[in-house]
């Protein structure tokens, strides 16, 4: 499972599971959906084609069939789908991620002296190995091959850990893509809501940017800080996507800017359209796939924007804690199949 691991993570929002809350479903019209006629829904059908082939159940391969010759993008959906509202107790919440951009380099420098490790066997056999501090200030790490790079800010390592991908960019011109690999099997620790703890900010204040940069202002506390968080991620080179493609989601496949979403699969089956109703200071209305998860994305209206790659994509992204409501489109027989008996 892919690590979008993201701002909401920074800032502690964590939701309950199915088990603790009521869920209800309710059937929409795609009247009902605010802004669904001004979309750009052939977009929206080249992200569902990129992950519906690997759906298991026949009602969805049937679509993803039909999906291949279909011009008409809108009443492809409007036919053949239903827009489903799914809610539990929990607050709708729409957060964003992207995939980060490092400066790297093959070799150790004196710029360039943060490794990027492998997972080591043994961390990948126990349930809990050492914690973060243990591995950056210790040798246990050291001259076993497992260095995938090394990269020139301790903090962009960090952030890398959290979204769980990057890109890494080479001296020589090149790059390195990775991807997820395990983890040290210690709980996340919520590095904003630290910085709140100490009374260095209030809730409103806290972004990823915001702590990036007093990491950066106070780099002896900073390393400290980040080591508050004793969950430390390994990688894996990614080398088969294509420079110009997405990182890999949920379902192994590449993710689409402003067309892919991570959800709580407890309630989105992945690979589902979902139509993002976000509000806030600059409103989306947008058909998306759902195609990663995250540990943090936990909910039935809990989703998380991929922005894409570098650090434009970041800004944005890191920004994003908006309210609004999610809507999954559901084959029709399976959107009537979930609704209560004796309801319509």
């Amino acid at each position: 499972m892919t690590r979008a691991v993201l701002a909401a993570a920074l800032l502690g929002l964590t939701m309950s599971g199915p088990a603790a809350t009521e869920i209800s479903h309710t059937i929409l019209s795609f009247d009902d959906l605010d802004g669904w006629a001004e979309d750009d829904h052939g977009k929206a059908l080249k992200a569902f084609r990129e992950t519906c082939a690997d759906m298991k159940d026949p009602d969805w391969r049937a679509l993803c069939a039909l999906a291949a010759d279909r011009i008409d993008a809108k009443a492809f959906f409007e036919l053949f789908f239903r827009p489903v509202m799914i809610e539990d107790q929990g607050e709708p919440l729409f957060t964003g991620y992207f995939e980060p951009e490092l400066r790297g380099s093959l070799s150790p420098t004196d710029r360039f002296r943060y490794p990027v490790y492998r997972m080591p066997p043994e961390a990948r056999d126990a349930r809990k190995w050492i914690s973060r501090r243990e591995i950056e200030t210790g040798n246990v790490l050291e001259g076993r091959g497992l260095e995938i790079a090394w990269v020139n800010d301790p903090v962009d390592l960090f952030f890398l850990q959290i979204q769980g991908s990057g890109r890494i960019r080479l001296e020589n011109g090149g790059s390195i893509r990775v991807g997820y690999a395990g983890s040290n099997g210690h709980d996340y620790r919520s590095i904003g809501v630290e910085l709140i703890r100490r009374g260095i900010y209030d809730a409103h204040q806290v972004s990823a940017e915001v702590i990036r940069n007093w990491v950066r202002r106070n780099p002896v506390e900073g390393e400290e800080l980040l080591r508050h968080n004793p969950s430390y991620v390994f990688f894996r080179p990614v080398n088969h996507v294509p420079s110009e493609e997405g990182p890999l989601g949920a379902m192994n496949r590449s993710i689409t800017p402003m067309r892919s979403v991570a959800v709580d699969p407890a309630f989105v089956p992945l690979g589902a359209p979902v139509w993002i109703e976000k509000d806030g200071e600059d409103p989306l209305r947008r058909l998306m796939v759902a195609q990663d998860t995250g540990s943090a994305i936990k909910g039935a209206q809990r989703a998380d924007i991929f922005f894409g790659t570098g650090k434009a994509a970041g800004q944005m992204a890191g920004k994003l804690k908006d309210a609004g409501r999610m809507m999954v489109l559901l084959p029709i027989q399976r959107a009537y199949a979930v609704l209560p008996e004796g309801a319509e």
